[in-house]
């Protein structure tokens, strides 16, 4: 088998070893279904249901509206709003754009280094990180962040390739229009990508020397408008309403505590740590406190960041890969490190997954070289190398759907509870009267806290006209007085 085809088998082997890993039992995992995933599905449900889709939704902080769009297709496809809808309708869509993902680190890694070995590595470690297999199984907006910039900035390296081989002009220009379009949407997933624009800037103005003034300008150009365009109705939207810009980001800033530079500093060290040392504590978004990255990966990160380092002292190509992934590294911990909640934090830090695992497939390289130089055989060397493979697929799928899938406390981050009470409701005959008293506390939801999402969820009772029609009835406490006889209550803790 000669190389090309080689590489194509290795591809698509690491492609469905990742739609294994992200669409495997997703109907039960992850159990429960967290509210502000269910926020989203009853937008979607509404959405459907009023033939409206809104560019932003405020509620629940505001979220960007394209996510839950598509969200709101796929739950049409499977047969909502006419039915009472599950949770892994709303985990579909963002299992896709996790795979897609991984098929989009390939390529970039292929623009970044014309290396094969270096590009199959990314993706395979990509595919088999925990870290990505999670939120590529939730229901948030935030995993199509990674998706878009890995795939605009190998759109913009792929320009600047062919613009140097003379590609005939429609289809040299045709490249960044599309690479400024998928950008673009980008702006529509997470807030954090706001941050982005630095590391486009900084490849432009990389890659001005090697190319040209004028070359460099015709594709900044075409990517920059094409993005625009794409972005305009988002911005028209946060013109009209300023508010919505920042969203909760103002509330957890750095900028509100009384030491800014004190907690700033502490930020950064807890982010950096996060991938060796101590993860996520929260257990939606991780194994409480394990780092990010499975050890072998670590190490294999650390080596990158090494290498990457030493090519910055280099020749020109090596030093501005490095500088993109450096710099794509920063940009994007930005926005984790001004703020002060949770931290580490996981889920703020998805866009830097990409270059996290661009870098530790670049360490995996050169470590490998470095041990060919060295009196070992080259078929322990292969097997060793094979016998890694295993193990990271093999622990991937043990520390998600064993380790942590399993854990209670797994169950109690995404509300478990909630969606046996709306089961449980569901059961119930239509025409008795149900009553939720809820207890429990969040951001208020036309009127109602933020937890009880995940119930109106699972019983379709969001809209008025459906809690009328099936007799569902949400109160707050002290108001128990309304209840008639003979209804069935149930408390929201």
């Amino acid at each position: 088998m000669n190389g090309k085809w080689k590489t194509i088998f290795l591809l698509v082997a690491i492609t469905l070893l990742t739609i294994f890993l992200r669409f495997y039992s997703i109907k039960s995992t992850p159990p429960g279904l967290y509210p502000d995933e269910a926020m989203n599905g009853n937008n979607a449900i509404e959405a459907l249901r009023a033939g409206q889709f809104k560019i932003f939704y405020p509620e629940n902080n505001g979220r960007e509206g394209l996510f839950i769009n598509i969200q709101a297709m796929f739950l049409k496809l499977f047969g909502a709003p006419n039915i009472n809808p599950e949770p892994w309708m709303l985990r579909i869509p963002s299992a896709i754009f996790g795979t897609l993902t991984v098929l989009g680190l390939y390529f970039l890694g292929r623009q970044l280094f014309n290396n094969r070995a270096i590009a199959l590595l990314a993706s395979f470690l990509l595919a088999t990180s925990f870290w990505h297999i999670n939120f590529s199984r939730i229901g948030f907006r935030a995993i199509m962040a990674p998706f878009f910039l890995t795939w605009a900035i190998y759109f913009i390296l792929l320009s600047f390739r062919k613009i140097n081989k003379l590609t005939p002009m429609p289809y040299s220009s045709f490249l960044p229009i599309i690479g400024g379009v998928v950008y673009g949407l980008g702006f529509y997933s997470y807030i954090a990508y706001r941050a982005t624009p630095l590391i486009i800037a900084l490849i432009l103005i990389l890659f001005l020397r090697e190319h040209g003034l004028h070359k460099t300008l015709k594709i900044g150009a075409l990517f920059t408008i094409a993005a625009i365009i794409v972005a305009v109705p988002l911005g028209m939207f946060f013109l009209e309403n300023p508010g919505d810009f920042l969203g909760r980001t103002s509330q957890i800033s750095i900028f509100n505590s009384p030491t800014p530079i004190r907690d700033l500093a502490i930020n950064i060290l807890k982010t950096g740590g996060m991938f060796n040392i101590l993860g996520d504590y929260n257990w939606r978004h991780n194994i409480s406190g394990s780092p990010q990255l499975f050890w072998p990966v670590g190490i294999l990160f650390l080596f990158g960041i090494l290498t990457g380092i030493k090519n910055i002292y280099k020749n020109h190509e090596d030093k501005i890969v490095s500088i993109i992934l450096f710099s794509w590294l920063i940009v994007t911990a930005l926005p984790v490190v001004v703020s002060n909640e949770g931290l580490p934090h996981a889920l703020r830090a998805i866009i830097m997954i990409p270059p996290v695992f661009v870098l530790s497939a670049l360490g995996g390289v050169n470590l490998y070289k470095w041990i060919r130089t060295k009196k070992i055989p080259g078929k322990l060397i292969s097997a060793g190398c094979w016998l890694l493979f295993v193990c990271l697929a093999t622990q991937s799928f043990y520390s998600y759907f064993i380790v942590w899938a399993k854990n209670l406390n797994t169950k109690g981050a995404f509300a478990q509870n909630y969606v046996d009470m709306g089961h449980l409701l569901n059961r119930l005959p239509e025409d008795s009267n149900k009553y939720v008293i809820v207890k429990a506390q969040g951001t208020d939801v036309r009127g109602i806290p933020m937890p009880t999402q995940t119930i109106m969820f699972i019983t379709n009772s969001f809209l008025p006209e459906e809690r009328k029609k099936k007799n569902i009835f949400y109160i707050t406490p002290g108001k128990e007085g309304e209840i008639p006889e003979n209804s069935s209550t149930f408390t929201l803790d």
